[in-house]
């Protein structure tokens, strides 16, 4: 998930929510330095508009591209970042992003499922939402302004993770990564076209790769 505009699966089981506030410049620092940067996919690249792999292996080869996606959010100065985002069709989407109250949360999700919501919890923000797919792009989405997602951490076990305000949009935008929709597939058709128009427009502040 790009920065906001100035102007602006598997039984869930119960289990507490995730304390991701604590320590997060030492944890994104380490995350980071272990990782390698990779350039970020774009609309139109066939891996972006599919639902990805249930993430299976717990291991290694996980936690370094954890490292990686870690290393290219912040070369590409996003808050939040799906796997399919650097070509890799996996569930699994990192962050880096303040709520509305400005308290920093960092973390991981493998698998990730969005708890439905109850209507009295259903309360909608109007916000600019724009996305590292869709470089330079910026359109108005309505989206619950509270969000509860499900999965597993890095090692396997059971997490959820509970966000507000800039933060819900964020795991709401990077979950619909991993099932194959960008945000601008929310969008009204006139809204989609100008989404694609600002893109065409601007030249990407960080590395991409080229839809042949």
């Amino acid at each position: 998930m790009a920065q906001q505009q100035q102007e602006i699966s598997e039984e869930r089981t119960p289990v507490e929510f995730v304390d991701d506030t604590r320590d997060c410049e030492a944890r994104e620092n380490a995350h980071r330095e272990r990782g390698t940067a990779r350039p970020i996919t774009v609309v139109g690249n066939p891996v972006l508009h599919k639902e990805c792999k249930d993430v299976t292996s717990f291991d290694d080869e996980l936690a370094s591209l954890i490292d990686d996606m870690f290393a290219s959010q912040r070369a590409a100065e996003g808050v939040g970042l799906a796997a399919n985002q650097i070509g890799v069709d996996l569930k699994v989407f990192v962050y880096d992003c303040v709520d509305d109250g400005g308290v920093r949360h960092v973390g991981a999700v493998c698998n990730p499922v969005l708890d439905e919501l109850p209507a009295e919890r259903r309360s909608l923000d109007d916000s600019n939402e724009g996305c590292l797919s869709v470089p330079g792009a910026y359109e108005s989405l309505a989206r619950p302004d509270y969000a509860v997602v499900r999965g597993k951490d890095a090692e396997g076990k059971p997490i959820a993770v509970e966000g507000t305000g800039y933060f819900a949009r964020c795991l709401q935008h990077e979950t619909d990564h991993l099932y194959g929709y960008l945000y601008i597939d929310r969008l009204s058709k006139r809204e989609r076209k100008d989404a694609l128009r600002q893109m065409a427009e601007g030249t990407p502040r960080y590395e991409t790769v080229p839809n042949k």
